[in-house]
């Protein structure tokens, strides 16, 4: 018999494989693999040593595919130098190999109830190309300079040797940022890592209050991650944004702004990141009218914001759903190449012209094509992707990361309802997230997953809370059924 891991894992692989992605690497990829010794991620002699830096990873408390380091230095005006270092995993990835074939074909790691499927082999992003805590790495460097209130001044590109030498996680860096959790216990065995981190930190709040004032969202949507004992699910636990996910939100979003300017300085094209100003915007208004705020006729990001922070104070419990319809009517993200000289589309959400993605390599493989841009860019070569080549790679990566957020949804459905199915009966505090002709869902209190009303939906609206009783669940669909109570 199945464990609840391995059969979510089964559902996953199933999803994927309907999704037109690739849950097993070929032969091909695995015997290049079992060539690779790493050393040509090593550092070169010709390149510039940083490894003196406090160079520090923050990510899940699980993750092992390390792809960035930050490290900051305060200047003697006031100001603060920020430096963010990403893996050379072109160094070992190279492009139109067996291993580069698979991770293009799938664009992204897949991250779902059942288990992780990593874009690229885990002998590489677990190891070859990860940041790894005291381990010599080859890297792309991206150096801000920001004045005393966090304005940038001036960056620089280019490639360097780094060592991380502290791993640490969000959940428990942001407790003790916060004063409600004691020290991590790998700070203090780095002289100075404390004081570089609280440097980082407060850099990092001044970025995001710039980016909130020119009209940057914020939204609170509901995720949640699987807890298993001895391979049974025995929880749904939702992860929350805290102030460590912010630092490293800011430092990513300014270096893809100084990555995007950089490329069109150099007459690279460039794969950007865009959100585009939303079609649908006046069903916003209405939304927003709804809850009697008044939004111009025309897209506004700042007058959105202002709305949403008004909204997320008054109405704490039921912003996750707001947030969810915004998110649903701006519309996508999508990628899109780009070339000097073309008006930029733009980041309607991040409220900033200049966007790319480049931060995680060992995850996403539009990264990867814009580190291979950027060490033609910074070596003088010629650019190794053309417009047209840029254009096709554009579509497929925003195609196929769509197809993966419907494989991870999928299995988030399955595990919900894997959760559930000895629950038949019970009655449960809800609200109601959604409310058409096309059924009334609802979100439970405990666990936060939700379900469709099957019946006594009559009368019901958004935002209304309700008690529903378990009907059935179906794992393999991810279904719940609920009846009013």
């Amino acid at each position: 018999m199945l464990t609840d891991n391995e059969l979510l894992k089964r559902i996953a692989v199933r999803v994927m494989l309907e999704r037109g992605l690739q849950p097993e690497f070929s032969s091909r990829a695995i015997s290049e693999v079992a060539k690779l010794d790493g050393e040509s991620g090593l550092p070169g002699k010709d390149e510039r040593d940083l490894r003196g830096l406090l160079w520090c990873s923050i990510d899940n408390d699980d993750s092992r595919d390390l792809d960035q380091l930050t490290a900051a230095e305060q200047l003697e005006d006031g100001g603060i130098k920020i430096y963010v270092a990403v893996s050379d995993v072109d160094a070992l990835v190279k492009k139109d190999s067996a291993i580069d074939a698979h991770a293009k074909q799938n664009t992204t790691s897949v991250y779902t109830a059942g288990g992780n499927f990593p874009m690229l082999p885990e002998k590489l992003s677990f190891g070859l190309t990860s940041l790894n805590a005291g381990v010599d790495r080859r890297a792309l460097i991206i150096e801000m300079n920001l004045d005393k209130e966090g304005m940038l001044k001036s960056s620089a590109v280019y490639t360097g040797s780094v060592n991380n030498k502290a791993k640490l996680a969000y959940d428990s860096v942001a407790a003790w940022l916060d004063g409600t959790g004691v020290i991590p216990k790998e700070i203090p065995i780095v002289l100075g890592m404390e004081e570089n981190l609280r440097l980082q930190d407060a850099t990092a709040q001044k970025l995001k209050e710039k980016r909130r004032l020119g009209g940057a969202l914020d939204f609170r949507t509901i995720e949640l991650h699987s807890v298993f004992f001895d391979g049974k699910l025995s929880a749904l636990k939702e992860d929350r944004k805290n102030r460590a996910k912010e630092l490293i939100e800011e430092f990513m979003v300014a270096v893809n702004g100084v990555i995007a300017r950089f490329l069109t300085l150099k007459n690279f094209p460039s794969l950007r990141r865009v959100v585009r100003k939303p079609k649908l915007w006046l069903k916003i208004v209405a939304l927003a009218a709804e809850k009697g705020y008044k939004l111009p006729v025309l897209p506004d990001s700042k007058a959105l914001e202002i709305f949403l922070q008004k909204e997320k104070i008054a109405n704490p419990e039921s912003f996750p759903d707001l947030s969810l319809s915004v998110i649903k009517l701006l519309g996508p993200g999508e990628y899109v190449a780009e070339v000097p000289g073309e008006i930029p589309v733009g980041h309607f959400g991040l409220a900033v012209k200049d966007y790319t993605h480049s931060t995680a390599p060992n995850r996403r493989y539009p990264d990867i094509i814009t580190l291979r841009l950027l060490k033609a860019a910074i070596g003088g070569s010629n650019t190794p992707y053309g417009k047209d080549e840029l254009n096709s790679l554009a579509i497929h990566c925003t195609t196929q990361e769509d197809a993966v957020k419907k494989v991870e949804r999928q299995v988030s459905k399955s595990a919900a309802a894997l959760l559930l199915r000895y629950r038949i009966g019970e009655k449960f505090n809800a609200i109601v997230t959604g409310a058409s002709e096309k059924g009334t869902w609802v979100r439970l209190s405990e666990p936060p997953v939700e379900g469709k009303l099957s019946e006594g939906y009559e009368g019901l609206e958004v935002g209304m809370r309700v008690m529903v009783r378990l009907v059935s669940t179906d794992v393999e669909r991810g279904y719940i059924d609920l009846e009013k109570a």
